[in-house]
């Protein structure tokens, strides 16, 4: 029997835990042939989705697939991205989340150093500094 990935239930849990902490949940996604998303939004191949409640319509989060419906630009749009190809789930006000690995699905910190002797997934609740004031923070994969 394949073993189930742990991705999917990491993501479910950070997003829990930022809707319980009043905090926006944000992914970012590494987009490719399998990700139903905005192009014109895309940017370097990547793009970074509000996932809160009030942001989205008929959220999913499955073990295979997040999907929903939102709005840009007034126009409403259906979303679908492959879990795989999640990149990180982060509280936008404070930075808190993991990233993963694509190509793997590891979970990784956001704000460790990139080396290869890296810790495990640090916990939501250690201290790190928020997004930079332009935005979102950097997702650092660490293999």
């Amino acid at each position: 029997m394949k073993e189930a990935s742990t991705t999917p239930y990491l993501i479910r849990a950070i997003y829990e835990w930022c809707c319980d902490s009043g905090l926006t949940p944000y992914i970012a996604v590494k987009v490719d042939e399998g990700t139903r998303v905005p192009m014109e939004y895309v940017r370097d191949g990547e793009i970074v989705l509000n996932i809160a409640m009030d942001a989205t319509r008929n959220l999913k989060i499955g073990n295979d697939l997040i999907q929903f419906s939102a709005r840009f630009a007034g126009v409403s749009r259906e979303i679908s991205v492959p879990v795989g190809s999640v990149a990180g789930i982060f509280a936008k006000e404070t930075g808190h989340g993991l990233a993963f690995q694509t190509s793997t699905l590891l979970p990784v910190p956001l704000s460790e150093p990139a080396d290869a002797s890296s810790s495990p997934a640090r916990s939501v609740d250690e201290p790190r500094s928020g997004p930079p004031a332009g935005g979102k923070p950097k997702l650092q994969v660490i293999k």
